[in-house]
């Protein structure tokens, strides 16, 4: 009997979410406006007190158009963190400008603010800023935002906070999602709170949200008749995505507080076994714990991070591998990267653990122990490969 599925991140949907959707359908707002959309992002700009925000069709789009609004231009240089998933780079070649990949620090995996100084004052000194950062939270982390932001603003280069993974966290009392020049936010499937699809571009300048929410309505001029005068995209969430939106973020507390004691669950259990650890929290900030990372040395533990992942799918549990650093992706090799070591090791042993606020104990379980049990059948491997290597004594007649 094939065991069920344990997803890394499902959603975790309730009854207001279902009484949200069934409002907008029955009010036949099936488009990319409507009244669920204008209130979501009203409470999303509340939740984060922040001037403005402009749901989008994805994070993706909301961070594609941050970087237009910002200014960035074919031929310029934006910084990225490199320890990040694809799509925090990949706007960067949407508007032709080149990456510049920065290492992570090892307090909270997040840009190392110390290489981007240094990268934004050698760029001042060759007199070539680039036109803007991108720092990625992690794994429901932020970033050093208080040392960074300082940063960028003496060299006055804009700042955009990529906060797709980091809803409900926040940095020295400050919630994720209101650091920089804009920031944007997620509501993939797979996130700490979903709309099914989405995200969202906020700020406290209202603007940049109402440029941002132009363009991602094909900019259409404000004329009685169709007039364009700058290239839009049909970027704009759906009124019925919107409403689903807003049930989930009436509960994101007690999802950040779920994820957060699923991983409090794993440390307890897991801790003690020597080669693994786990991603720190850092001293700045309260993580909301969007998914459980560990490290496994495979000299200590006795298998790789890869072989816990095969094992556990043996089992129908999905796990996944840590981001592979941006620097390390054959599309983006050629771009600079300043540092990369940090990530390329905490990429090399690290491995995601199903982590969603609907994860059942049971189930958690079934993750531990198998997690265990690799390494209870790697030191009987070891055990036997020692057997057969030891010195056989000669057979007496004793023996037969």
């Amino acid at each position: 009997m094939v065991m069920r599925r344990i997803h890394l991140s499902s959603p975790h949907i309730g009854d207001e979410e279902r009484e949200l959707l069934l409002d907008a359908f029955d009010s036949n707002w099936i488009a990319p406006l409507g009244p669920h959309v204008d209130a979501f992002e009203c409470e999303i700009a509340q939740h984060l007190d922040v001037a403005a925000a402009a749901a989008t069709s994805s994070g993706t789009a909301a961070l594609h158009l941050a970087l237009i609004i910002a200014g960035v231009s074919p031929g310029d240089r934006v910084v990225c963190s490199s320890l990040t998933f694809a799509a925090s780079a990949n706007p960067i070649i949407y508007v032709g400008a080149e990456p510049v990949f920065i290492d992570c620090e090892r307090v909270s995996w997040n840009l190392d603010p110390y290489l981007l100084e240094e990268e934004l004052a050698e760029s001042a000194r060759n007199g070539k800023l680039p036109a803007a950062v991108i720092c990625v939270d992690l794994y429901g982390q932020c970033a050093d935002y208080a040392r960074i932001v300082p940063i960028c603003r003496e060299f006055g280069v804009p700042l955009i906070e990529d906060a797709a993974e980091s809803l409900g966290a926040t940095c020295q009392g400050t919630r994720a999602g209101a650091f920089g020049a804009m920031a944007i936010l997620s509501f993939n499937g797979n996130k700490i709170i979903t709309s099914g699809g989405g995200g969202m571009l906020v700020s406290a300048d209202p603007e940049k949200v109402a440029r941002a929410r132009n363009l991602a309505s094909q900019a259409r001029d404000p004329f009685p008749f169709y007039q364009h005068s700058a290239i839009g995209y049909n970027y704009r969430m759906s009124n019925l995505l919107a409403a689903v939106g807003r049930g989930q973020l009436r509960v994101l507390e007690d999802r950040v507080n779920a994820r957060r004691r699923v991983f409090e669950t794993y440390k307890k259990q897991l801790n003690e076994i020597a080669g693994i650890t786990f991603i720190p929290e850092s001293p700045w900030g309260r993580s909301n714990r969007w998914l459980t990372c560990i490290q496994v040395d495979p000299d200590e533990f006795g298998c790789s991070c890869d072989d816990v992942r095969i094992a556990l799918e043996a089992e129908n549990i999905e796990s996944r591998a840590i981001w592979r650093p941006m620097h390390l992706q054959p599309v983006f090799m050629k771009h600079d990267v300043r540092g990369g070591r940090v990530a390329e090791e905490i990429y090399s042993r690290g491995l995601c653990l199903p982590s969603g606020s609907n994860l059942s104990g049971s189930d958690q379980e079934r993750v531990i122990e198998i997690v265990k049990g690799c390494q209870l059948r790697s030191a009987r491997g070891r055990l036997t490969a020692v057997s057969s290597l030891a010195p056989q004594r000669p057979v007496s007649s004793l023996d037969r």
